[in-house]
């Protein structure tokens, strides 16, 4: 019986260590240890939107554990502003504490439309945010480079974490001569496999979220990039936070894991030598 009571207080010393350890980390010193090894890794991001469901979706993440990609642009909010002012400060500071990793959507949200003919290189470009807004006109290397350095600098102001030298251009729209200039300015990008978008830009009418849900689960494979984003002004039936919690959980089942895109073998070396 003694050694028993002995092996029970000992039991419980030790849990009891274990808790004030725990009570000591901070979350962004929980954030910082290195993930499990995973044999089905996905790589979940998300892009700005008009951020209305940006609480529920991080209300989502946080009761699954799991730690995403978010790309940034100062795009137009339902709060009047833009989803990189002061007002999202706070949000974005509490996502860098939980562990997240940010990249650029390019300041102005710059969708690329065509190259320009001659050298040094230069775009067609039309902004859907900012001063510019819906107004095309040409932008050299620079210019890019530039829009693409002021969302990475602005999340590191407002999260204090330095943001990947990765970046998303609007839609995905992108030519080889764009990708090499932003590759010349430090920033790769980064695209999501086909079966990882999540469909959330599409309209509900004919596509529900229901058969959304049903294809992502179906069709989502280890390794694969999956795209959202926080808040589709077009769309009737948000598809986030109603799909992400399932989603996840269902993957989960399926013996998924969830990884920041620091993870991604196809970018950790990139990333390496550019700190």
């Amino acid at each position: 019986m003694r050694s028993a009571s002995r092996r029970a207080g000992i039991a419980a010393a030790a849990a009891a260590s274990m808790l004030a350890l725990a009570a000591a980390l901070s979350p962004t010193a929980w954030a910082a240890q290195e993930p499990a090894a995973c044999e089905k890794p996905v790589y979940l991001t998300f892009d700005t939107g008009h951020m209305g469901i940006a609480p529920l979706v991080a209300d989502v993440l946080k009761r699954q554990d799991v730690r995403v990609t978010f790309f940034a642009a100062a795009e137009r909010t339902q709060t009047d502003g833009d989803s990189l002012d002061d007002h999202w400060a706070p949000w974005w500071k509490a996502r860098a504490a939980e562990g997240n990793e940010f990249g650029s959507h390019t300041y102005d949200h710059a969708y690329w439309r065509g190259d320009v003919k001659g050298t040094p290189p230069s775009f067609r470009i039309k902004p859907s945010a900012g001063p510019q807004n819906g107004k095309e006109s040409t932008w050299s290397a620079a210019e890019y480079c530039a829009n693409i350095k002021k969302a990475s600098d602005r999340l590191a102001a407002v999260t204090g974490k330095k943001p990947l030298p990765l970046y998303r251009a609007p839609g995905g729209k992108t030519s080889p001569a764009l990708l090499a200039a932003a590759e010349g300015c430090g920033y790769k990008y980064v695209g999501w496999a086909p079966a990882g978008f999540l469909g959330d830009e599409l309209p509900s009418e004919k596509f529900s979220n229901a058969k959304l849900l049903t294809q992502a689960l179906d069709t989502i494979r280890p390794g694969d990039i999956l795209l959202a984003h926080l808040g589709i002004w077009s769309r009737k039936d948000p598809w986030a936070p109603a799909n992400l919690e399932p989603l996840i959980v269902g993957l989960k089942a399926k013996g998924f894991c969830f990884r920041t895109l620091r993870q991604h073998p196809d970018f950790k070396a990139w990333i390496a030598s550019h700190p």
